[in-house]
């Protein structure tokens, strides 16, 4: 587990150099003049530079870098290269493009990195601007700036970085994107050790779940593995269970907690998220629905199992610290990291890929836990002998993280307050679970037109499918 951009994108450096055959990068956004190690200082190469370099040192190497469409709209500085082509971009071997086959007002929100169809990154963080940040996630440092010299504020995000066989799965979703998007059919490659000496790996010989979302888009019908792989890990609990969100209001996720919550017995449920949310649109809709939520909920915990908290790095809103991470940790066995947000568009809108390791032995409970401390430890501020010592003391999750709330950088409790239940008016068009029907007759027609939506999905639905069993079989 790679918590936070700096741990990341070392790690991704280290990685990409020993790559050979194939790179494969595909997000929701991307920016090749970011510096994967900007401690470095202004000598480190940028992103675009290093994907060159490699190409052309390595005759056999080829790089494909998918992105959804609208990207441009959100990275302004970025919308050039990618509408238009880099310098860097500007060879046989290396493959950009933007990719708009999903439904209308779908985004592709996928973040996978997958090197020789051997090694494979898989979480929350694209390769784009505002993303680096180091888990001290201090208020000013110097490092955490855009490209053009501006800071932004602290941000906290986790990815994971596998092998072995769990990595032909990812690859099959990642490839079913390529071809969705270009028509070009990639084969899979054997693999071959590409793990890099410079990541410590937490976990070997454990099981891992890959799960998907995909819109149903004409006639290709949907899958929505990852939002019933989160009712089953949620439903699974006995005793505990972590979340970070960056959303924190789906519907579907609502009525899953309330079944819980409802329970005379139950999990306790920690909730690490943001304060306040970014931009106009995000605080009306995800905001003000993320405490309404959180209302519904509290109206039915009777039995005071339910703990929200914001991260902070000082005494008022102006400094707060993003969490960007989907995480989500059940019982300490059951690790799940991804792309996925417990929001409605993430059901059955945008596409999303998540991994979940499965601890079936001590040692990998134990690793579990560790982890969990370790995100814990970083929001409250605190060496984890500490917490492991105020852990001993209690006799739960929440009453531990109470007894180490401080002023400065620590959790802050959520409070909810009084206030409206129901979704905020528009939700249903701002943030659906799937495509919204009159947007799907759209796209018939133009398939219709353009005489190539049939003939691609046929052939992505003849696309080998990953080797994981159904999300549901993991509730035993």
């Amino acid at each position: 587990m790679l918590i936070d951009g700096a741990s990341y994108f070392s790690a991704l450096d280290a990685a990409l150099r020993h790559a050979e055959r194939s790179i494969m990068i595909i997000g929701w956004d991307f920016d090749a003049s970011i510096r994967l190690r900007p401690q470095d200082g202004t000598d480190a190469p940028v992103l675009g530079d290093i994907l060159r370099d490699l190409v052309e040192d390595r005759p056999e190497l080829q790089i494909r870098v998918l992105i959804w469409s609208l990207a441009t709209l959100h990275t302004p500085s970025a919308a050039v290269p990618l509408l238009t082509g880099a310098g860097w971009a500007d060879h046989e071997r290396i493959h950009l493009h933007l990719d708009t086959h999903h439904p209308f007002y779908a985004s592709h929100h996928q973040k996978i990195v997958t090197i020789d169809d051997s090694m494979a990154f898989v979480g929350g963080m694209d390769l784009t601007v505002g993303r680096w940040d180091k888990s001290s996630h201090t208020l000013e440092d110097p490092m955490r700036k855009n490209t053009d010299g501006t800071p932004y504020e602290p941000v906290h995000d986790v990815q994971m970085a596998l092998d072995g066989s769990v990595v032909s799965d990812i690859c099959a979703v990642a490839h079913s994107r390529w071809y969705d998007a270009t028509a070009e059919k990639l084969p899979l490659q054997p693999p071959i050790d590409r793990w890099p000496r410079e990541v410590t790996p937490d976990f070997q010989n454990v099981s891992v779940a890959v799960s998907q979302t995909r819109p149903r888009l004409g006639a290709r019908r949907g899958i929505e593995e990852t939002a019933s792989l989160t009712d089953d890990l949620m439903q699974a609990a006995r005793r505990t269970i972590y979340i970070e969100a960056q959303y924190f209001t789906g519907r579907r996720i609502g009525r899953t907690l309330k079944r819980l919550l409802e329970q005379p017995r139950g999990p306790q449920i920690v909730v690490i998220c943001t304060l306040v949310a970014n931009g106009i649109l995000e605080r009306f809709i995800m905001g003000e629905n993320k405490m309404r939520l959180l209302r519904r909920l509290k109206a039915v915990d009777r039995h005071n199992r339910l703990h929200v908290y914001c991260p902070v790095t000082g005494n008022d809103e102006q400094h707060r610290l993003l969490i960007h991470s989907k995480v989500m940790i059940i019982d300490d066995c059951f690790l799940r990291i991804g792309s996925a947000n417990l929001n409605n568009r993430s059901v059955g809108l945008d596409t999303e890929c998540d991994v979940t390791v499965i601890a079936q032995t001590q040692q990998a409970r134990e690793t579990i836990h560790h982890l969990r401390d370790r995100l814990l430890g970083e929001h409250l501020g605190v060496e984890a002998e500490d917490l492991q010592q105020t852990a001993a003391r209690e006799k739960s999750m929440p009453e531990t993280i109470n007894g180490l709330l401080s002023d400065g950088k620590s959790l802050q409790p959520v409070n909810v307050g009084a206030g409206k239940t129901h979704s905020f008016p528009g939700t249903f068009l701002l943030d659906p679970e799937r495509p919204l029907p009159f947007f799907d007759v759209l796209h018939r027609l133009w398939s219709r037109v353009t005489r190539r939506g049939g003939l691609r999905e046929k052939i992505s639905s003849e696309m080998p499918k990953t080797n994981n069993p159904a999300p549901r079989g993991i509730r035993k």
